[in-house]
């Protein structure tokens, strides 16, 4: 099944650790090549792509020449901190002689699930993308615990995909797709191209499919497909072992395609108008009442009042000045710095507050209304 990638807005893709690094020679830098050649091509059609890149406990392995076999954590977390600079001057040199500028970017557990952090690292992230970079991103096995990880960067990937809102999460991996059954061990197993509801019999299809440098398997890629169709980003595993993997995609290699549960914002909308508690409630003038029926965020200068105890990504209430309930959404600020801005043009933000922050008090995105006439609650 052929993928018109151009089509997408945004890409996240995955490398598996097999793919980036061989077990006796280090860093595989032919196939490294190929695959920024056809991430540099997919950038220029407009589409804004991030790596979420496995290989550097694998290539620190390498480079500090540890036993095969099962490491102490501070051996895995060395192998991890020498690996991690060599892959990220890799990417750096070779995405800079193709004149794209890149941004490393290391994750933990808490980064993408605890929400103050989940905000900056989005923001981050999103920053370099408006520079037109290209964000490389891994977990930090540097300083990671068990207790604190991933331990594999499927799911990683995945949350990345959901936090900015991916269309598509490309999974490149030493195997197809999703089969029937374990290829290796049962040669009639077939490939499923499409994937539109995680059931318990796809589940059981997984298996513990990987190699000796990846630490994930098709059950842990089966968990990445939930976090990401659920939260409206579609999702494909395909064979990433040829040269140009993407173009290859383009071109109709074998791959499996879990489709989407809506749309990033839709999935977004959903989550905001589940939510039951609210820290706080922001009443707004008639002139704000118009804009975001209209679809534009809230700007300090509509804010009349506050109530509550927040905190910058909390879920506050959205009332009239009568105290009547418009909707709810996610807040920019907390409550000290918002005291300070309502009523303000954005523009004066950063003079009151002392740095530039964001000009939206609650970014249109981040809010759902009650009034079932404005677009934006569409699929909400």
């Amino acid at each position: 099944m052929s993928i018109s990638l151009s089509s997408y807005r945004r890409i996240v893709i995955k490398l598996g650790s097999s793919l980036l690094v061989d077990n006796n020679t280090g860093l595989k830098v032919s196939w490294l090549q190929s695959l920024l050649d056809d991430v540099v091509n997919l950038k220029q059609t407009g589409c804004d792509v991030l790596i979420v890149s496995s290989g550097a406990i694998a290539l620190g392995r390498t480079v500090l020449k540890l036993p095969k076999g099962v490491l102490k954590l501070e051996e895995y977390q060395a192998a991890a901190a020498t690996g991690q600079i060599v892959l990220a001057s890799t990417f750096s040199s070779n995405l800079a002689t193709r004149g794209v500028h890149s941004g490393q970017i290391l994750l933990t557990y808490g980064d993408t699930e605890e929400r103050r952090r989940y905000l900056n690292a989005r923001a981050t992230i999103g920053t370099l993308l408006e520079f037109d970079a290209i964000p490389i991103i891994n977990e930090n096995d540097t300083v990671a615990t068990s207790e604190i990880r991933y331990g594999d960067n499927d799911r990683l990937a995945a949350r990345v995909a959901t936090m900015m809102s991916a269309d598509l999460l490309i999974l490149l991996s030493d195997i197809d797709g999703l089969y029937t059954a374990p290829p290796l061990q049962n040669p009639a197993a077939q490939l499923i191209e499409n994937v539109r509801e995680i059931t318990p019999e796809i589940q059981a299809m997984a298996g513990d499919v990987g190699t000796e440098l990846s630490r994930g398997g098709m059950i842990t890629k089966i968990s990445a497909a939930r976090i990401a169709s659920d939260n409206g980003t579609a999702m494909i595993i395909t064979s990433g072992t040829r040269l140009n993997p993407l173009r290859a995609l383009d071109e109709g290699v074998p791959n499996t395609m879990f489709h989407a549960n809506g749309t990033p914002r839709s999935a977004r909308k959903k989550w905001i108008s589940g939510q039951l508690n609210t820290k706080g409630a922001i009443a707004i003038d008639d002139g704000a009442i118009t804009a975001l029926k209209n679809g534009k965020s809230l700007l300090p200068a509509g804010v009349v009042n506050l109530n509550g105890d927040f905190s910058r990504g909390d879920m506050v209430s959205i009332t009239d000045k009568y105290g009547n309930e418009l909707g709810q959404g996610v807040i920019a600020f907390d409550t000290e710095n918002c005291k300070k801005i309502i009523g303000k043009r954005s523009t004066d933000i950063a003079k009151i507050l002392g740095y530039a922050g964001r000009s939206e008090m609650i970014h249109r995105d981040d809010m759902i209304l009650k009034d079932p006439s404005r677009p934006d609650n569409e699929n909400a």
